[in-house]
């Protein structure tokens, strides 16, 4: 795969999604369409080091091809890290920064035969709400599609009320958020037990993994001892 050259990218947009978490819209004015497959992510290039492989970070497309330059990333504010430092801190719209993408494998099987576990913590869900959107959108066949969503607090859900509609609206879309640190009226604790759950038949499916090293680790451990082939597994880590 050739490596995707860097480009101008404009924010756009702004919008607080949680106190700690924004949406930003990021348009790339020298193309008329940024194409890409929902669930592949972007480099963004920040001015925070001399050296241009300490400045560059990895987000997924939040969004789905939609046939404009526009994309969507969803970023948490990580107070540890130079480069969320920094776009918290100075970006706003009309902010350029460079931008090389789309790339990566992290997409949906072709076509898809089996149930389908979407599993995330925190932003891990951007690449999940982008492949959902573009099931409903081309109409895509598909078995059950579960998405597993943990996080600690309700101020923490993010596209609560979006996924909340496309469970409504997209057959075999099942829409499972779950709290650790709070009472509420959805499920509490952490996304293992649901999966557990939700595969006790062990039916073929195909499990999609992103989030923190952590939970990926434990999740890939679990699925594996329900009897279920490495193969099945597909990742995308950060931190």
């Amino acid at each position: 795969m050739a490596l995707q050259p860097w480009r101008t990218g404009k924010i756009i947009r702004i919008v607080d999604e949680t106190p700690n978490t924004k949406r930003y819209w990021i348009q790339l004015p020298e193309l008329d369409v940024f194409d890409f497959k929902p669930g592949q992510f972007v480099q963004l290039e920040f001015p925070i080091h001399e050296q241009q492989s300490k400045r560059c970070r990895s987000y997924s497309i939040a969004s789905w091809p939609d046939g404009t330059n526009v994309f969507e990333l969803l970023i948490v504010l990580n107070e540890a890290g130079a480069g969320t430092t920094w776009l918290f801190a100075n970006a706003v719209v009309g902010t350029e920064l460079p931008v090389r993408g789309a790339m990566g494998v992290f997409s949906l099987p072709d076509p898809i035969e089996k149930d389908i576990f979407f599993i995330c913590t925190g932003t891990g869900i951007a690449p999940f709400r982008s492949m959902s959107h573009y099931i409903k959108l081309h109409n895509v066949p598909h078995k059950n599609i579960y998405l597993l969503f943990g996080t600690r607090k309700k101020t923490d859900l993010l596209y609560y009320d979006e996924l909340t509609q496309l469970e409504k609206d997209l057959p075999g879309f099942h829409y499972i958020p779950t709290l650790s640190r709070e009472e509420w009226e959805g499920r509490k604790g952490y996304v293992h037990p649901i999966y557990e759950e939700l595969c006790a038949g062990k039916q073929d499916a195909n499990f999609f993994l992103c989030g923190w090293k952590a939970m990926i680790d434990e999740t890939k451990k679990r699925i594996m001892e329900m009897g279920y082939d490495k193969k099945a597994i597909h990742q995308e880590s950060y931190g």
